[in-house]
């Protein structure tokens, strides 16, 4: 375009000369020409910075680029874009310098060239996630906290020295689960925050096969749903002191229910509603292997697209949703068998039911016009990547994009960013070279992306021709749903990745242990500690028959492992020999008689 302006340029200086009467006719004739064919000036892809070569190893629509914005931040969960293009990251983890970065490209070649840290210390690590601007302020979470700095024009870091206090979580949390907190705001200056479900589906003895759900829930008093707050008062809490003693505190107001863990949330502009992609339940087939199998369980429950409404009640822990079925069905905690629906009809269905364990972590509603009109009002979602999927590949670590058509969203979704992971099949989590996590819209409409792993950031740019944009477009990543591993449906025996007869042992491992601890025993970091550790798999086969029997609670990762004592003698002298062997170099077995000695001293 900068040639054809200096062609056009080049053109008026010379008719100026040949043809003076005639130049102001000619000014105004090359004034319609740029309005109806924008030849002659540079257009807005001009501002863009050129893309990677590579696209930072993304796989994108036709006529997409992705330049890396900054790499190596550290674990980033959320972020969001200033309007004068500053970006802010807020990391999974409080580090020496603090747990929120602050980028800036002075250069706009797309790379950020200065590289701040700051922030908050004083909280609990482990599941910060939510950061959001609104009225000059920069909102952030931790696991029990909303916190807010003050924003100074032109400056990149803000007033750190003028802390407000937004919104305290004064639970006493024996449970990690959960407990992270994203943050939306609506039109009306309220904010909303989910409280996520201690447990995973409210049993009487939390993740143990068998164990019944507690009916009604008690946990969704204060758990398992989305509260509304005021967004600009301080030291709020979800409600009224439990002493009695401080009734000065603002208190929230219960906007819906029965929903057990939210990351990814955000407020459409479109409709004034609240949305958000819950992470659906775990372990069907390690609770219940006489009635799901571990195709079911890989693929089951659904995660859920969901419009929330005030007084939405999406069922959580009686229900979950089959996308396979296209229904909610009764939970087998509370009599379920995968097929019956029960009282489950008398929940709110949700817009979209995506395959199990994608774990959706980041909603975010496209209003840009730098993107072609195909995505305006869509919705952008960033799918984690799953844990538990064992024995198939795990799936996931991809973006989805959600058309809005006629008025409502499309059921058929876009692949529209893969490659993050690197590997393909992603046998264990650790294999995943990045994870996508937070997204948001920079003020010129391109997007940002976040990544878990080592804290890469993406950013998004349309570079074709906006006018004709289509199918043919997003023919390769039609052809990446249907083909990838970690997005299509998996064969139920050819992508069985223990299919071969498992050794003695391999089988307990695979249904109790690997969907957390992954196949390989290397854990998910902050989450399931990896058992290759010495302790577990050197010398005496005592401490690990302890935790197999007894479970463990450690400050250290977000889950706590439940007790195996539903396990018999042999199963437990099976699986430690399994593990000691195949993980470590031990080669002495474990017999039936030294696990009934430690559980019967």
């Amino acid at each position: 375009m900068v040639q054809i302006n200096t062609v056009c340029l080049q053109f008026l200086q010379f008719n100026k000369i040949l043809f003076p009467c005639y130049f102001k006719s000619l000014l105004i004739l090359y004034a319609f020409l740029i309005i109806v064919f924008i030849g002659c000036q540079p257009g807005e892809i001009d501002s863009l910075p050129p893309g990677d070569p590579d696209n930072g190893g993304l796989l994108l629509p036709d006529d997409f680029e992705a330049v890396v914005v900054a790499d190596s931040l550290g674990p980033a969960r959320h972020l969001i874009v200033n309007d004068n293009g500053d970006i802010y990251v807020k990391l999974r983890r409080d580090l020496e310098n603090g747990s929120i970065v602050a980028l800036r490209d002075t250069s706009n070649d797309g790379r950020a060239d200065i590289i701040e840290q700051f922030g908050v210390h004083n909280t609990r690590g482990g599941f910060e996630t939510g950061i959001e601007i609104r009225d000059g302020y920069l909102y952030f979470s931790t696991n029990l906290y909303v916190f807010r700095y003050p924003l100074t024009p032109g400056e990149l870091i803000p007033d750190t020295t003028r802390r407000d206090t937004i919104l305290i979580d004064d639970h006493e949390h024996g449970s990690h689960e959960h407990v992270a907190k994203p943050i939306s705001f609506d039109d009306d200056g309220y904010m909303y925050i989910p409280y996520g479900a201690p447990s995973d589906v409210c049993q009487e003895s939390n993740r143990t096969p068998g164990s019944p759900g507690l009916d009604p829930c008690p946990e969704l008093d204060k758990h398992g749903g989305i509260w509304r707050f005021y967004a600009d008062k301080k030291y709020q809490v979800q409600e009224e002191s439990r002493t009695g003693s401080d009734k000065t505190k603002p208190v929230g107001t219960l906007y819906a229910t029965g929903i057990r863990s939210v990351v990814a949330m955000d407020w459409n502009p479109v409709d004034g509603e609240l949305y958000v992609v819950q992470h659906g339940r775990d372990h069907l087939h390690r609770m219940w292997p006489n009635m799901f199998s571990p195709w079911d369980n890989a693929m089951l429950p659904a995660e859920e697209f969901m419009r929330v409404t005030e007084g939405s009640d999406f069922g959580w822990p009686y229900c979950y949703y089959d996308q396979l079925l296209d229904k909610r069905v009764l939970g087998p905690e509370y009599g379920g068998d995968g097929e019956i629906a029960g009282r489950c009809t008398e929940f709110d269905d949700p817009v979209i039911g995506f395959p199990g364990h994608y774990a959706p972590n980041d909603l975010q509603f496209y209003q840009g016009d730098q993107f072609p009109e195909y995505y305006k009002n869509g919705a952008f979602i960033a799918f984690h990547g799953s844990t538990i999927r064992n024995p198939y590949p795990q799936a996931g670590y991809f973006l989805a994009f959600v058309p809005y058509e006629n008025g409502q969203f499309s059921k058929d979704w876009d692949v529209f960013a893969n490659g993050f992971s690197v590997v393909d099949p992603i046998v264990s989590t650790s294999d995943a070279h990045h994870r996508p996590m937070g997204l948001a819209v920079g003020p010129d409409g391109t997007l940002y992306i976040a990544d878990s792993v080592d804290g890469k950031i993406w950013r998004v740019m349309f570079k074709g021709d906006r006018d004709r944009f289509g199918k043919q477009h997003l023919a390769r990543m039609e052809q990446e749903k249907r083909t990838a591993n970690n997005i299509r449906t998996p064969d139920e025996i050819e992508d069985d990745l223990q299919r071969d007869e498992p050794v003695a042992g391999e089988s307990i491992y695979q249904t109790y242990c690997a969907s957390c601890h992954q196949r390989d025993g290397t854990g998910v970091d902050g989450r399931f500690p990896p058992i290759t550790a010495p302790q577990w798999i050197s010398g005496r086969p005592e401490p690990l028959i302890s935790v197999i029997l007894n479970g463990l609670d450690s400050p250290r990762y977000d889950i706590p492992m439940p007790n195996h004592e539903f396990l018999n003698d042999e199963q437990v002298a099976e699986v430690v020999t399994y593990i000691r062997q195949h993980f470590g170099d031990e080669e002495d077995s474990v017999t039936e008689e030294e696990v009934r000695a430690f559980r019967n001293p």
